[in-house]
């Protein structure tokens, strides 16, 4: 028999039995560290890599705010450097202007008059032209024989708008137009117009545009019929500039009677016009801002409009003055001792910007110098009829040199074409090359004349062009005008403007 115990608290072992042991836990996880001989503990490669990782990250966590205030801190240190620093020395960032966008021709003229005088050996009136033949030689053949007119299906006025080349475009338009339409062209008079009653008559105002320039063949024929061979200039302007071209050529006897022709555009409402800046400073500025206001009454102030004479001398639109065609002529090789006839109005601070050129230029010339005050007299207050004068006398010169677009070179240079074997014998300067040349500080005379000549012969060799869609048969007149000397030659493509 089991012997009976008495009840314990703690238990016992007759008594109930005690809960079973915990599960022994994982090795893996949980083993206990192992220790030395020197009674250090040691962890596992992985433990430590772990353990540096995230104290890495709690530091970068704790400094965040230092990050996120940074900038403030640095803003603020500045603030106080610049209020304890003088701004006198602070470097300052300076804005250079573009090349070719300020006008620094006199300057350059100081700096290379000395060689450009020393320079004047050569003879470019003898040698400019060397492609006036190439090709063959163009001729008119306008067909100018008279047959028996039909009736007249009616009348046609056209009011002849503009100056004098405008007037000249609406004329021979209008010839075109009435030959077509078999009509009677009246003679443009703004003074008659509404006397007409003729439920026929055809009134067109204005006319200097109007009509296509690729019309058909016979109305291009008859524009080249009234332009270079009806048109004719009255007496009294003929006979004056039959004067000034043979005292032209009695000044230019060293070039065989020779001269250069030379169209400037440097009066005042051109300039304005331009809103190019020269060297005239605030007098100039003030000069500039009344004739604009003259002349377009607001239309350079209207809010909004931004004015760029930078960009407008870059893009080679400033007329050139008198001393930057001097340069030009010299550095192309003409000589001092070449004639110059000028065609031009009244220059802006004549006496001031002729100054240069006249020393460049000694023999140089206009209408108001070649004629006396007795033979101007008829003219002078007459701009069309002035105009005519130039006209003429820039037709006859061995050399015509255009500074600034418009209807006087334009019909100018087609009308030297037909005269002169289908070449023009025309120097148009690139004016945006000229702005880049002329504003170089350090340009040599030797430099500057060897890309002034390359700018000579590139208008020698564009002499000779045929006319293309949409070019004016006035400056054109290959070939609806002009025929080939020589008949076997085929007729090539022209070049690429």
């Amino acid at each position: 028999m089991v012997p009976h115990h008495a009840y314990s608290r703690l238990g016992s072992p007759g008594g109930t039995p005690s809960p079973p042991a915990s599960p022994r836990r994982s090795p893996r996880t949980h083993r206990r560290p192992s220790k030395s001989a020197s009674g250090r503990l040691l962890q596992s490669p992985r433990a430590l890599v772990q353990r540096m990782a995230w104290m890495l990250l709690s530091l970068l966590l704790r400094r965040q705010a230092i990050f996120l205030f940074a900038p403030l801190l640095y803003v603020a240190g500045m603030l106080f450097y610049m209020g304890t620093v003088s701004l006198e020395g602070v470097p300052r960032i300076i804005s250079r202007p573009a090349p070719g966008s300020i006008y620094r021709s006199p300057q350059l003229y100081l700096r290379l008059r000395t060689d450009m005088n020393a320079d004047n050996s050569s003879d470019a009136l003898a040698t400019v032209w060397r492609h006036a033949y190439k090709g063959g030689m163009w001729r008119p053949c306008i067909n100018m024989t008279m047959n028996e007119l039909p009736d007249s299906n009616g009348y046609i006025y056209v009011e002849a708008n503009g100056g004098l080349n405008q007037q000249r475009a609406s004329i021979c338009n209008a010839v075109a137009v009435a030959g077509y339409l078999n009509a009677t062209l009246v003679i443009p008079n703004f003074h008659y117009h509404s006397i007409w009653r003729d439920p026929r008559f055809i009134r067109i105002s204005p006319f200097a545009n109007r009509l296509s320039f690729d019309a058909p063949s016979t109305v291009q024929r008859l524009r080249c019929l009234a332009n270079f061979e009806a048109l004719r200039f009255s007496n009294p302007i003929a006979t004056l500039a039959e004067k000034l071209i043979s005292r032209m050529k009695e000044q230019s006897t060293d070039n065989n009677g020779r001269y250069l022709a030379v169209h400037l555009r440097f009066e005042e409402d051109m300039v304005a016009f331009s809103c190019c800046i020269f060297d005239g400073g605030e007098e100039e500025k003030q000069d500039m801002n009344a004739a604009r206001e003259r002349g377009w009454r607001g239309k350079f102030t209207k809010p909004g409009r931004v004015i760029r004479p930078g960009v407008i001398r870059m893009s080679g639109k400033c007329p050139l003055t008198p001393l930057e065609v001097g340069l030009i002529l010299r550095g192309m090789g003409f000589s001092n001792n070449t004639a110059i006839y000028l065609a031009s109005g009244k220059i802006y601070k004549a006496e001031k910007a002729m100054a240069p050129l006249l020393e460049m230029f000694p023999l140089l010339q206009t209408k108001e110098t070649l004629a006396s005050a007795e033979e101007l007299a008829p003219f002078k207050n007459y701009s069309s009829r002035m105009a005519a004068v130039d006209y003429s006398v820039c037709l006859h010169g061995e050399v015509f040199v255009t500074t600034q677009g418009g209807n006087f070179p334009h019909f100018l240079i087609g009308h030297r074409r037909y005269l002169y074997g289908g070449h023009s014998k025309t120097i148009k300067p690139d004016k945006r090359k000229l702005a880049l040349l002329l504003d170089n500080p350090k340009v040599s005379w030797k430099a500057l004349k060897r890309q002034l000549l390359n700018m000579r012969a590139h208008s020698d060799a564009k002499g000779i062009e045929i006319k293309r869609p949409n070019d004016s048969i006035y400056t054109y007149p290959c070939p609806d005008c002009m025929c080939r000397s020589n008949k076997s030659e085929v007729l090539k493509s022209p070049p690429a403007r």
